[in-house]
């Protein structure tokens, strides 16, 4: 990359070394240019990528480069937070909230203002608060805009918005907009300390430019400053997270925010056989907003891109894991782990695992519950997060109770309000707790206990490695034996844990000097949270093991597999039907079924239904038109048994989406979007896991045995504390996860 200095735009297609021009550009002003790499920036968007691009410089240069940030906006913001967080009110310990808990931390504003939780729903106000922070929407600006709005719901969130980030920082905590959002506060309002970055970083870069959102862009704006020595890389053809926030604007007006930029195109894919290139242009040129570039690639011709009918979801997910065995036997040398099955929605997924169970084919789930997900390892993590902040209220709350030290929910709601009556945190409540009115003499006992054991291993904290630190909690908890007693999944679970110690006894002290952190100010805790609440689902993605890969859409970008289905390929599912009464909707789902052709190296399946079954009734669908936009001659009509035969006897005719037979194409009259329940379309909200703690509001508190079903038809089978055994429709349930 002979660019040095000045704005510069890589339009970067599918498949053509992004990574690779980005190492490259980093080396070259190395050693070409005398750049030294602490004066670098180098932006990703996930720790996997960042960690890949360090290891590769490493390589090329024959050392470490020193000083040299790469990270994903997330982790940069929060490091810099880390150094400057007392300036907006926050000490440089805070904690950072994942989707749990800061939900729960929504809900409870909701209650504070006097609004329902169960009438209104806190995912709802989530979103609209996510969104006005990656918009860089303060809470008074939004109260401001919207206080008096003729919409009812923007005037709650207006209300629920303040009181939700006064909360965080009560609790000094930030969530993960916050990352975003407050190292731009913080740029914006001393300008000594932006002036510090800006002399640091002579030279910005960053990946997958087309996903940023105002937020990353305002931020990079602001380190880029007059000089303007960035240089983005990204496929407008590939951004996908406008439901995120994310502007493709960005990179489509990059030369009317960068005057001088100069523009590169790599067009050349070192991944797809030519047929499947083909398809991916043919599809993505219906789209208008765009740059404009043609991939091409020196593997000419390949194999064509089958598209297959079956007769439902069933029949369609025994069809893939049919063709999967079939195609380990005529190639042996073929691993499980050539094959990825990419899907629209999170609900597709429960029909393939159970083909690929039934098949005795190995499997992993990303974007399902992650590891860390997990409630035993939330459940220790809490310890650790409230052990490095005395502050953070929510993991107070959920292990207060575990194990079990006789306090109960009464117990915990009287603390909370003598604590807030006394101005204390509930930690500092509990190490008082004899003087909490009318408490229960068990409930006393447990707050003093459980107030000196967090004291306690939060002066170990800055005495021994972290690894060492989760052992001895875990060893005094006696977790592990309460684990292992809890049934047949216990030893899993235990197993679990064993698994996140070993994780933190590899956590080097040497990443304390990569974050430049002074280690009288942070403790190797600190930073070890930081690095688990900064892990993505893709990150948890394992290349190595020997399983066929699971994962929607959205969650495959950045990755490529020799063998790609594409399953669900149905109007109204793909894309949705909603994406109608948008065009820039529309042109999103065309981009991401774009992603997805993309992911295969030398074979595409395009697999669709002629009926599903949604919410408890099947639902016909017709052939999805982005499939109609690839030539004919670049494909090959399949069906499944079950689909020919229907199809031969006329049943279903009227249904049918066959390659070669003539039809009117018209809109499905059923709205599949309205057959899908909001988590089904949501690509993070995890699932219930068995052996999880839940509460209901009559049967009280117990524990998941068993999850069956899928969305709407979700079953959760509970043995509660008082009542014993329960099996519930999920959806009426009202479970909540259940801290105490």
């Amino acid at each position: 990359m002979e660019h040095f200095q000045g704005p510069l735009l890589v339009l970067a297609g599918a498949g053509s070394g992004k990574t690779r021009v980005l190492t490259a550009r980093i080396c070259h002003l190395i050693r070409h240019h005398g750049v030294a790499p602490h004066r670098i920036l180098s932006v990703t968007f996930t720790n996997k990528a960042a960690g890949e691009m360090k290891d590769r410089i490493r390589r090329q240069l024959g050392e470490e480069p020193s000083g040299l940030w790469a990270g994903t906006f997330h982790s940069i913001g929060a490091r810099i937070l880390r150094r400057h967080a007392p300036r907006l009110g926050w000490s440089p310990s805070y904690t950072i909230y994942d989707q749990d808990q800061n939900l729960r931390q929504i809900k409870r504003a909701q209650e504070e203002v006097g609004l329902d939780p169960k009438r209104w729903s806190p995912k709802v106000f989530r979103a609209h608060v996510s969104g006005a922070k990656n918009q860089l929407v303060s809470p008074q600006a939004f109260l401001e805009d919207n206080g008096d709005s003729f919409d009812i719901l923007l005037r709650n969130v207006a209300r629920v918005y303040p009181v939700y980030q006064e909360a965080l920082r009560n609790h000094d905590a930030f969530d993960f907009d916050d990352l975003l959002m407050k190292p731009v506060e913080l740029l914006e309002a001393h300008p000594e300390i932006l002036e510090g970055y800006q002399s640091r970083f002579s030279f910005l870069l960053v990946d997958e430019y087309q996903d940023t959102n105002r937020a990353q862009f305002r931020f990079l704006e602001l380190l880029a400053g007059e000089t303007g020595n960035l240089m983005v890389v990204g496929d407008d053809d590939q951004s996908i997270y406008g439901w995120r926030g994310a502007d493709i604007r960005n990179i489509l007006d990059f030369e009317a925010s960068f005057p001088s930029a100069r523009v590169v195109r790599l067009e050349q894919n070192y991944r797809s056989t030519e047929n499947i290139l083909e398809a991916a242009n043919q599809v993505i040129r219906h789209n208008a907003d765009r740059k404009g570039k043609n991939l091409r690639t020196e593997r000419k011709g390949g194999d064509l891109i089958s598209v297959t009918e079956s007769s439902d979801e069933r029949d369609e997910a025994r069809w893939i894991a049919g063709e999967i065995e079939a195609r380990m036997r005529q190639e042996p040398e073929r691993d499980y782990r050539a094959f990825a099955v990419l899907y629209r929605t999170n609900a597709q997924a429960r029909a393939v695992e159970d083909a690929f169970r039934g098949k005795g084919i190995p499997y992993q789930v990303v974007g399902g519950v992650g590891f860390y997900e997990r409630r035993e390892i939330q459940d220790v993590l809490a310890y650790l997060r409230l052990i490095s902040n005395p502050r953070d209220g929510g993991a107070f709350d959920r292990v207060v109770g575990y194990p079990r030290r006789g306090v109960g929910s009464t117990t915990v709601a009287r603390l909370r309000e003598w604590a807030q009556g006394s101005g204390l945190t509930l930690l500092e409540g509990a190490s008082r707790a004899s003087e909490i009115p009318s408490a229960p003499k068990a409930g006393v006992q447990g707050l003093l206990g459980f107030a000196d054991l967090i004291q306690r291993y939060s002066a170990r904290a800055s005495q021994v490695q972290v690894g060492v630190l989760m052992e001895e909690l875990v060893d005094e908890l006696d977790l592990l034996t309460l684990l292992r007693d809890e049934g047949p999944d216990g030893d899993d679970r235990a197993e679990n844990v064993k698994e996140l110690i070993a994780g933190a006894l590899d956590f080097d002290a040497e990443l304390l000097e990569e974050e430049e952190l002074p280690t009288d100010r942070f403790t190797e805790l600190d930073l070890f949270l930081q690095r688990v609440a900064l892990v993505a689902q893709v990150d948890l993605h394992d290349p190595d093991a020997d399983s066929v890969t699971l994962m929607t859409l959205h969650n495959a970008k950045g990755l490529e597999f020799p063998v790609v289905f594409i399953s669900g390929l149905e109007d109204g599912l793909f894309p949705l039907s909603r994406a109608y009464d948008d065009p820039s909707a529309l042109e999103e789902e065309r981009r991401l079924f774009y992603v997805g052709i993309t992911r295969a190296q030398d074979k595409l399946f395009l697999t669709h239904a002629r009926q599903r079954r949604r919410a408890g009734e099947y639902m016909f669908g017709r052939l999805s038109p982005f499939v109609e936009t690839i030539d004919g001659t670049l494909l090959e009509e399949r069906f499944t048994i079950r689909a020919r035969k229907s199809f031969e006897t006329g049943f279903g005719a009227g249904f049918g989406s066959g390659l070669g037979r003539k039809r009117k194409r018209e809109r499905v009259q059923e709205d599949w979007e309205d057959a899908f329940a909001d988590d089904e379309l949501n690509q993070d909200l995890p699932r219930f896991v068995k052996g999880e703690r839940v509460a209901h509001p009559t049967f009280g508190s117990g524990t998941v045995l068993e999850v069956s079903g899928f969305g709407p038809d979700l079953k959760v089978t509970v043995s509660f504390d008082s009542v014993g055994r329960k099996k519930l429709l999920a959806r009426y349930a009202d479970l909540e996860k259940d801290y105490f």
